[in-house]
């Protein structure tokens, strides 16, 4: 920091008055002028206290002035390229050694005769011999067909619906579907009984209206076991027309 300046303001130098002056008599200065004689000293001295310390305020703000200048200054930074590796020298040309090319012989080709080809021979074409004659074979006489009669089956014993007997009834299921839709029906059907009492053809007579009805009684009367029909002591087959009701309540 710079040294500050002082002003310093000085006093005249009153001259000393010489020896007969002094003998005379000098009035005496009054109170007053005494007074503002002082004041004008403090205010002086005030003003100078004042002009140092505005002053050292003035140098202390130029320097934070410099410090934000300084910062505030953009840094400028610079890409230096790398040096380019040196080139690689050329390399020294050899000299190549003269080669003579070896003049070419030429050696005449040797004559080869061609013989001439032989007239071909005419080729006679030989013809087969005639084949033998077919013999005749005499067709004999058709033999006539005689119809084979087949004996018709037996007829097969009825039996009224209310004289079957059942070893095992059938057993009676509703679809779901129908009962749903309430769908209600008699199914008529014709079943043709073995021996054993086992149902082995069952057909429909007759439909209820319904196919989910009809379908469903086909496939319960497969579970029916029936006792065996005889004729003169012998188990014979026999066939009935029966009803099966499925009924939905309403």
């Amino acid at each position: 920091m710079k040294p500050a300046l002082a002003f310093v303001a000085h006093a005249p130098v009153a001259t000393a008055p010489s020896r007969p002056a002094m003998a005379r008599a000098q009035p005496q200065p009054s109170y007053a002028e005494l007074s503002s004689s002082s004041a004008r000293h403090r205010l002086l001295a005030v003003g100078v206290v004042a002009l140092h310390v505005l002053v050292l305020w003035g140098l202390s703000q130029m320097q934070d002035v410099r410090r934000t200048v300084a910062r505030m200054t953009p840094v400028v930074v610079r890409l230096i390229a790398p040096a380019e590796p040196p080139k690689p020298l050329p390399p020294v040309p050899v000299a190549m050694p003269t080669l003579q090319v070896p003049t070419p012989t030429f050696i005449e080709p040797p004559l080869i005769a061609i013989a001439a080809a032989p007239a071909p021979s005419p080729v006679v074409a030989a013809l087969p011999p005639p084949p033998p004659p077919t013999p005749v074979v005499a067709q004999a006489a058709p033999t006539p067909m005689v119809p084979v009669v087949t004996p018709p089956a037996p007829a097969l014993k009825q039996i009224p619906a209310s004289a079957v007997r059942y070893l095992r009834e059938p057993r009676m299921t509703v679809p779901l579907m129908s009962k749903r839709l309430r769908e209600s029906g008699i199914v008529y059907l014709r079943v043709v009984v073995d021996t054993r009492g086992l149902p082995r053809e069952i057909s429909l007579s007759k439909s209820s209206g319904f196919t989910r009805l009809d379908e469903q009684a086909l496939q319960d009367m497969r579970s029916a076991r029936f006792v065996p029909q005889t004729d003169n002591g012998q188990p014979v087959e026999w066939e009935v027309i029966t009803p099966m009701s499925y009924e939905v309540d309403r």
